[in-house]
């Protein structure tokens, strides 16, 4: 079966963006020829879902060409009906059913690349897997945060913490077999 992984990166007091969905924070810990393991993560998989926020921001910042690049589905929550572009493709349905349907066909895992809607909705339903979080060393004190209250309590496997010269701290979990639904 395919795992749900989510790879995020926040603030240390838990925010994923300031106010106005601005990640502008993220320019602190750039670094030529650093990408914290994105690459090597990207390779083991096929699939990303993705909120729509999150999708127009780095459209708007990054290109569409980020996603649409041929080599991967995927699916951007939404609430409003769009037509699909190449292998992008506008989802308004059950997220749990549209996840446990991913997971049970063949592939390489999927990703998660947010928003906070979405995660919080994965983690509501204990449908993420594995989670690589990277820490800024920023206080922001505003913005969306990480996560919501409502989710149910989770005990997780750390399975490393690496540090980074630019003060980023990235932590990798993965979902304990007990918690197992």
């Amino acid at each position: 079966m395919r795992s749900i992984k989510l790879f995020i990166a926040t603030s240390l007091d838990g925010y994923i963006s300031q106010p106005n969905d601005d990640l502008s924070f993220l320019k602190l810990v750039e670094k030529e020829g650093e990408d914290y393991g994105y690459d090597q993560f990207t390779r083991t998989i096929d699939t990303i879902i993705i909120g729509r926020k999150t999708y127009d921001y780095v459209e708007k910042e990054i290109g569409a060409s980020h996603y649409d690049n041929g080599n991967r589905d995927v699916y951007v929550i939404t609430r409003t009906k769009r037509a699909s572009k190449g292998r992008i493709k506008f989802y308004t349905g059950s997220l749990k059913d549209l996840v446990n349907k991913l997971k049970n066909e063949k592939g390489k895992d999927i990703y998660c690349d947010g928003g906070a809607e979405v995660i919080n909705e994965l983690l509501k339903n204990d449908l993420i897997d594995e989670l690589t979080i990277s820490i800024v060393p920023i206080l922001l004190g505003t913005g969306t945060n990480l996560f919501k209250e409502g989710i149910p309590m989770r005990v997780l496997e750390l399975v490393s913490a690496k540090t980074y010269e630019t003060g980023l701290v990235q932590l990798y979990y993965k979902r304990k077999e007990s918690n197992n639904r």
